[in-house]
């Protein structure tokens, strides 16, 4: 396997002054996934301030025995390594934070505290003659990996869990769940990120221990929700979520959609519909306000419904669903700014649109609305509505009709208000007074300006409006006329261009 220098560094170092050194966690999982690692950790029996010493550059602000090691490597994922003493963690009675923490003596103690199989694997790395002398010829490039032989540590049987893709708790799960409740999340997530199963044990001591996550910061929760909706399988994590109890401790209000039916226009009942729209946005690797917004949509159905079978309506849902999202969205600590931005989403996302029914005025109105810098992400979450009712086609004519419109309405139009010198200027610069000869001087220039925009500048409009005013009226008229042709041709073209782009016609 291909060791970062980074981390070669770091375990030799620590040996060298006698001490034992292992990679740890999830950078091992993934090594053995054959997946580059997000980050590199390594566990050792040296106390926190012998590691400080060994490593000048580094800092210690924690109370859970780990030093971050600054490398200085060019590459982000290693320019800091945390290394942690081995240790053991006595009773959790809040179930967030250990009373104590112990040193442990050896790695196997250590590995015995960690929440899953897959996640208590450490690796001894070592290089025989032939390799080190391999590696020395490598070591000008600047981001070098070294070839090392490893010896694994897996008292747990990790690298068969990961073979079997299986997410497993260490020894008893209800212990490792009572020690940190948020491990139950995490299981969700590792499912749903690496497409494993959790294991029937695991499986049981989570449904039956979910209540425990009440217990938890609810930025704590916001962060692992967020990470389980941003993976690839983001709907096969909510819905897991759901099954092993967790949902409702989290957005009880999705749980109200479920086995709620629709009307004619979906094939799915809300809390599916809700799941297939995320899905979509997973599948399309929108941003996290989309899928938020996917997610959420249509929250407020089942309280707005009226009525029953292919005609019931759901009146107001979007208006009643951006308030409980907010709700929602403040009780799990997301920040302002993400809370207005998914709010305005879920608010605007049943905008209705059809070619040659809808006017330029009500798509501005729209734009305005919703914000023009969301409207692209808006669109994602309609697209991501049409797949969760059961259509087929995300993007049908209309759709890309309205991207067209939205893009024309929201370009600056090309007018005289764009010049740099304004009409009281063109006044003063004559001495004469408002009247049509003004409005064609400045038509003139905006046309030498659509020609050489370098011209927008106030001296050099100056210049050209002193030579304009000594023209004759029939002179500047026959100019003015020419330079609005030369203008509508611009916008024709331009509009030509915008259509193409969106494949209207």
């Amino acid at each position: 396997m291909l060791i970062p220098k980074e981390a070669k560094f770091v375990t030799e170092k620590l040996k060298k002054e006698g001490f034992e050194a292992y990679i740890v966690g999830g950078c091992v999982r993934d090594l053995l996934r054959k997946v580059e690692p997000e980050d590199w950790d390594v566990a050792t029996n040296a106390k926190p301030e012998e590691i400080q010493k060994i490593f000048p550059k580094s800092f210690y602000e924690n109370k859970f025995l780990t030093v971050t090691v600054q490398t200085g490597s060019r590459n982000k994922r290693l320019k800091e390594i945390e290394i942690t003493t081995y240790r053991s963690e006595a009773k959790y009675t809040d179930k967030r934070h250990p009373d104590l923490i112990r040193f442990a003596k050896t790695i196997e103690k250590d590995l015995a505290r960690r929440d899953f199989t897959i996640n208590a694997i450490a690796v001894d790395i070592s290089e025989s003659r032939e390799q080190r002398t391999k590696n020395k010829k490598r070591r000008n490039c600047s981001l070098f990996t070294v070839h090392c032989s490893l010896r694994f540590i897996d008292p747990f049987d990790g690298q068969k869990d990961l073979e079997k893709k299986i997410i497993r708790a260490v020894g008893n799960p209800a212990d490792r769940f009572s020690e940190d409740a948020l491990r139950m999340m995490r299981a969700v997530r590792f499912a749903a990120t690496l497409n494993f199963e959790i294991e029937k044990k695991t499986t049981q001591a989570i449904k039956k221990n979910s209540p425990w996550l009440q217990t938890l910061s609810k930025e704590r929760i916001r962060d692992e929700f967020l990470r389980i909706i941003m993976a690839e399988r983001a709907a096969d994590g909510v819905e897991l979520l759901r099954k092993l109890n967790l949902l409702k401790y989290i957005v009880p209000e999705l749980e109200e959609g479920y086995k709620i039916t629709q009307n004619k226009h979906h094939i799915y009942d809300c809390y599916e519909h809700s799941l297939f729209s995320l899905k979509y946005a997973a599948e399309k690797n929108f941003n996290k306000y989309v899928r938020s917004a996917a997610l959420f949509h249509d929250i407020a159905k089942p309280r707005v419904k009226r009525g029953e079978g292919l005609d019931a309506t759901f009146y107001g849902h979007e208006i009643v669903g951006a308030k409980m999202t907010a709700q929602i969205l403040n009780r799990l600590r997301f920040s302002r700014k993400d809370i207005e931005k998914i709010v305005k989403l879920v608010r605007y996302h049943l905008f209705y649109y059809n070619v040659d029914e809808v006017s330029e005025a009500s798509v501005r109105r729209l734009v305005r609305n919703a914000g023009p810098e969301n409207m692209e992400e808006l669109l994602q979450v309609r697209m991501a509505d049409r797949i969760g009712s059961g259509v087929p086609k995300a993007e049908p004519y209309k759709l890309r009709h309205l991207k067209y419109v939205i893009e024309k309405v929201s370009q600056d139009p090309i007018s005289v208000k764009m010049l740099k010198i304004k009409g009281n200027e063109v006044m003063n610069i004559l001495s004469t007074k408002a009247g049509p000869k003004i409005g064609q001087i400045l038509d003139i220039l905006l046309g030498y300006v659509l020609t050489d925009p370098k011209r927008n500048k106030k001296e050099t409009l100056k210049k050209e409006i002193k030579k304009l005013g000594k023209l004759s009226e029939k002179e500047l008229s026959s100019l003015a006329q020419k330079s609005r042709k030369e203008r509508e041709q611009i916008e024709v073209k331009k509009d030509k261009m915008t259509k193409k782009k969106y494949w209207v016609t």
